[in-house]
């Protein structure tokens, strides 16, 4: 299991409903991809599609009412043995000492992620004291050092401000610091660069491709800026009200795109050959309200190649179409 494309991470037919009075929201319904060693995985699809519930089931940290109904989620340890994160007790030792030592997440809004109340660095300190088991004294010269990783200035006096008191920026920088606080061989980054300046952007995808390289770990990165992922990631997932539509290494995904969706969020992105005041592309019509999914293709309302009479009733599988790609659509159901 020291292959780099071994998974590190495994997730099978993934289901995580929310149990609502006015009826069942299916955020994750059957999603199924790898994570593999020292590789960065770029989940994308519009708002709502359950990305970020995706990241949260694999932390098991999913809020009531919602809880994972089915599937598997597979977390291979330096020895290669996998273990079933979702038979695990959420808030049990074994979980509580993978969550932060082995998968560390940032979260998509850092300025509600952090205590208000604690400073930047307890709450830093208190993670590496929990995982760690060393000195506060300790515990501290590895928190500072953390900052200074993520290139915050004056670490050893930033270390005692508050979230409030930073900017945008290093409020995102300290959150990769305590998500890299430990070690973790998985990095989660949702949206990572949600709020910020294009700049400030570009500072924190560099920080995160420096930090890869040095630590040798993986990254799932969730987002929907399609600019980031041909930057920073080695395989897509492409998701769509919670399924997996489509998954490929992105040179495959951006140059040999298969499913409808996926060719269509690439032709809404505007291109340095594009000709100036030329509209740009949009996906007709919209996601469907969660409580009212259509029958069959997820996508078939919206998709310009649905096939009548078959998408309407029935849903795809994912397959392999060749190429390193699988795709859940019928226009390939006999071209594997």
């Amino acid at each position: 299991m020291n292959d780099q494309r071994t998974p590190l991470l495994s997730v099978r037919d993934l289901k995580t409903y929310f149990f609502q009075d006015e009826g069942t929201v299916k955020a994750v319904d059957g999603a199924s991809f790898d994570v593999a060693r020292g590789q960065t995985l770029g989940i994308v699809g519009e708002s709502g599609c359950g990305k970020s519930v995706t990241a949260r089931s694999i932390l098991r940290i999913v809020e009531a009412p919602g809880r994972i109904v089915g599937g598997q989620i597979l977390w291979y340890d330096a020895k290669g043995q996998p273990t079933d994160l979702t038979q695990l007790d959420p808030d049990g030792h074994q979980m509580r000492s993978l969550r932060g030592r082995e998968i560390g997440l940032i979260f998509q809004e850092p300025m509600t992620s952090f205590s208000p109340v604690h400073t930047v660095g307890n709450q830093i300190i208190e993670a590496i004291r929990l995982h760690m088991g060393v000195s506060k004294a300790e515990a501290r010269r590895r928190a500072i050092e953390a900052l200074r990783q993520v290139g915050i200035p004056q670490p050893e006096r930033r270390i005692d401000d508050y979230a409030f008191q930073l900017s945008g920026g290093l409020r995102q920088r300290a959150m990769i610091a305590v998500a890299l606080s430990c070690d973790p061989r998985l990095l989660i980054a949702d949206e990572p660069t949600t709020a910020l300046d294009v700049t400030t952007q570009a500072q924190i995808l560099d920080l995160l491709r420096e930090l890869q390289q040095q630590r040798g770990m993986a990254i799932m990165l969730i987002t929907h800026n399609l600019g980031v992922v041909a930057e920073m990631c080695d395989d897509v997932v492409v998701m769509y009200l919670g399924r997996v539509v489509e998954v490929g290494s992105v040179d495959a995904i951006f140059h040999q795109a298969k499913h409808p969706y996926t060719r269509a969020l690439l032709r809404s992105i505007p291109a340095i050959t594009t000709p100036p005041r030329v509209k740009l592309h949009t996906i007709t019509g919209s996601i469907p309200h969660p409580y009212n999914r259509p029958s069959g293709c997820p996508f078939h309302p919206r998709c310009p190649e649905r096939l009548r009479g078959l998408c309407e009733v029935a849903e795809p599988a994912l397959r392999a179409v060749g190429n390193g790609q699988s795709v859940s659509c019928f226009l390939y159901e006999n071209r594997a």
